[in-house]
């Protein structure tokens, strides 16, 4: 059988369930042909191939290329100087009366161009891209205006013509109150409802529509009117739920059938189990938790007793989450909320995949995208066992 490229010699974490927690054949090979994976599995099984390329791995281990499923990647400016005003023992309340926080990253968001905007979100996404990163979702809602949230969507699509790697794009315009419509929530979700998020659609820019429910941000009736429009115009919803606080939250996204429900630090049984009926993913983000010095912890037990799968995600942004490694978030996972190794792995891999509705990235398998990550470890715990360091060996987007 003729094949583009093919892999010998090497250890794999397929992520296919059913062989293990984490799919591991000792003596593997992948067969690959157009971009696509032919055949991964032992190599004792493996049919014949006819190569034009061999590679031999020497051992090493191959993982599917890691999926970053939650970013705020596209942003103007920084917020490095807030953080040190904290450090000082200044409270966020404070920082926001003086014009700081989220407004801030909106006002240089807005003053920032599209190939702004594109140019310094570049060395963020490098960072990802050199720990194995092959997808990565990335949202918009620092701009807050139709033109504005427009221009941070064309900034993510462009990212994907900078760099060889899948950029899926969500439109989070239901993020934070601009300052224009201060005490008029129900309006602004009123222009995001019949202007925003339409004109995103017809452009094509929103693969997914995403919402912060809470008391600081948008209540539950806000989010179901965005949700309503976002299942009228066919797009999929997930949202930032239960992170500061119990909205039920998860379980109206559950009832939408929401791709996923993102942070659940106060996230209750109810909400689980809604989750888990409706197939909703439990995105965790050990970032944001750790950078805010948050101290009530996700569920991580109910979630299991739930059957609610778990993934991972940087969160990167400029406020609350400064993070461009999955390999330490994977650790903060472990460390902070008691993830096995499995469960680490499989969240930036198999059920990142599922978080963002992608069925042909995640596991190896025949038919999927043949997007690898080959790792210079000696066993899989090392790529959550170990901080600051990064063994990536090889990193192939569609074999490229």
């Amino acid at each position: 059988m003729r094949c583009d490229r093919l892999w010998r010699n090497a250890r794999l974490m397929t992520m296919a369930e059913g062989n293990g927690p984490l799919g591991e054949v000792d003596d593997g090979l992948i067969a690959a042909r157009d971009g696509a994976i032919l055949y991964a599995g032992p190599a004792a099984d493996a049919p014949t191939f006819n190569p034009a390329e061999v590679v031999d791995c020497e051992g090493r281990w191959i993982s599917p290329g890691l999926i970053d499923c939650h970013t705020h990647l596209i942003y103007g400016g920084d917020r490095a100087d807030e953080f040190q005003r904290r450090l000082a023992g200044a409270t966020y309340e404070e920082i926001a009366r003086s014009g700081g926080g989220i407004v801030s990253t909106m006002r240089a968001t807005r003053e920032a161009s599209r190939n702004e905007l594109t140019d310094s979100a570049l060395p963020r996404l490098d960072a990802l891209i050199a720990e194995g990163v092959t997808t990565v979702e990335i949202k918009s809602g620092y701009g807050l205006s139709t033109a504005d949230e427009l221009k941070m969507l064309q900034a993510a699509r462009d990212l994907g013509g900078r760099r060889p790697i899948d950029i899926v794009t969500t439109f989070l315009g239901a993020h934070a109150l601009p300052p224009e419509f201060k005490g008029r929530g129900d309006d602004y979700v009123s222009l995001i409802c019949d202007e925003m998020l339409p004109a995103a659609a017809q452009a094509g820019l929103a693969d997914a529509v995403d919402g912060f429910c809470e008391t600081i941000a948008f209540s539950p009736a806000q989010i179901r009117r965005l949700f309503e429009t976002a299942k009228k115009l066919g797009l999929p919803v997930k949202l930032h739920a239960e992170q500061l606080s119990n909205q039920h939250g998860a379980a109206l996204a559950a009832e939408f059938g929401a791709l996923s429900a993102d942070h659940l630090e106060h996230l209750d049984e109810e909400g689980a189990a809604a989750m888990a009926r409706s197939g909703t993913i439990a995105v965790l983000l050990p970032g944001a938790f750790y950078f805010t010095r948050e101290t009530k912890l996700p569920p991580i037990e109910m979630l299991r007793r739930q059957g609610v799968a778990m993934a991972l995600a940087t969160d990167c942004n400029p406020g609350s989450s400064p993070l461009t490694s999955p390999l330490l978030a994977m650790n903060m996972a472990a460390t902070l909320f008691r993830l096995t190794v499995p469960e680490c792995i499989a969240g930036f891999t198999r059920e990142a995949a599922r978080a963002l509705g992608l069925d042909k990235t995640g596991t190896l398998e025949a038919g999927k995208f043949c997007d690898l990550a080959v790792w210079d470890i000696e066993r899989p715990a090392e790529l959550v066992y170990r901080v600051g360091f990064n063994p990536l060996h090889a990193r192939y987007w569609r074999f490229s």
